[in-house]
């Protein structure tokens, strides 16, 4: 079969034992040629190929029609098609010759070009360093250019509720140091602590208006937010203020009392 000989006459096979018998014969042929091509004699003879380009050419650009040599991406018969492989940019492509795309890739094997490349070094061509370099109207694009695919709805949610916790431990930094003030008994500084808490709530409800909007809330739903924003931060102006007079009550009361214990001592 593989010696193209005609059977014996006395052998009759039936149409599907003869399409067994021509599958495996191409099998075998295919797996002695992929041991052929990596002796002495079979690289002389496919380095005589590599020089007439009957592999192809490399379809990048800047390889500058390099030619290719055939390779396997698997060794074993039946995984994938042969690929070409360029030796200036050392990548693989898919044949462009129609014929080449219907061969298995174990009939080449995944050691034949590296092994012709290293017996004959002379052929093994520089390897290439130049880069395609995109460009905008002749500009030449920045890294971070192609960033903002990666940033979606889903990612930034995330990091603008980090930035609100952020925000909120701030906060709370603040009012236990408004807090500390307070019982120091100075009432101005107790006020600027307050109007510090108020900055800073202001902060936070903005952030939370952008978690809000980021999250698709409709506009009613924001409009609710600000009233209820609008709300919360009159009522801690008024506890804030009633805590002020308090506390400058307890300031002033404890001044008078020094002032008689220091007339009725003299």
């Amino acid at each position: 079969m593989i010696l193209d000989n005609e059977p014996p006459a006395d052998v009759m096979l039936t149409d599907q034992q003869h399409e067994m018998l021509e599958n495996a014969a191409e099998m075998l042929y295919g797996l002695i040629h992929a041991r052929y091509v990596v002796t002495a004699r079979g690289l002389t003879a496919m380095l005589e190929k590599f020089k007439n380009c009957d592999f192809g050419r490399c379809p990048r650009v800047l390889c500058d029609g390099q030619p290719c040599l055939p390779v396997g991406t698997s060794d074993l018969p039946g995984t994938s098609t042969v690929k070409i492989f360029c030796p200036k940019c050392e990548d693989t492509y898919y044949p462009r010759i129609d014929y080449q795309c219907s061969i298995d890739g174990a009939y080449f094997g995944t050691t034949f070009p590296h092994l012709l490349l290293m017996t004959y070094p002379v052929h093994r061509p520089p390897k290439s360093t130049e880069k395609y370099v995109p460009r905008v109207f002749g500009f030449k694009l920045h890294p971070s250019a192609y960033h903002n695919r990666d940033q979606g709805q889903g990612r930034s949610l995330p990091a603008a509720g980090a930035q609100q916790q952020q925000q909120q431990q701030r906060g709370n930094g603040v009012v236990a140091n408004a807090t500390s003030v307070v019982l120091a008994g100075s009432p101005q500084a107790a006020m600027a602590a307050a109007a510090g808490n108020n900055s800073n709530a202001g902060n936070n409800r903005h952030q939370q208006r952008l978690v809000a909007a980021a999250g698709g809330a409709g506009g009613s739903q924001v409009q609710s937010m600000d009233q209820d924003e609008d709300s919360g931060q009159e009522e801690q102006q008024q506890q804030q203020r009633q805590k002020g007079v308090q506390q400058a009550r307890l300031n002033s009361g404890s001044g008078i009392r020094l002032v008689s214990r220091a007339g009725g001592s003299r």
